[in-house]
């Protein structure tokens, strides 16, 4: 999903600046813990329907952007 930027918000005055579903208070670290639990994603869906497949997706994506640029440091 190239596009997750549009979905996602980062706001200093909603949830500590965590990044979030626009629109919504849904930190993307709720949405990768529920999936880390084993929740589905018609799980989500069902509890959160404010969410669709399409903004799990966002925020999956915007997780694995996130990745790429972290860096490990070797202890010496």
């Amino acid at each position: 999903m190239s596009n997750f930027q549009v979905l996602i918000s980062i706001d200093p005055t909603i949830r500590f600046g965590k990044p979030c579903i626009i629109g919504t208070r849904i930190a993307v670290v709720d949405i990768l813990m529920w999936l880390a639990s084993g929740m589905s994603f018609d799980e989500i869906i069902e509890d959160f329907p404010e969410l669709d497949m399409s903004k799990i997706q966002a925020a999956l994506a915007f997780a694995a952007q996130r990745e790429r640029f972290v860096k490990m440091i070797a202890a010496a």
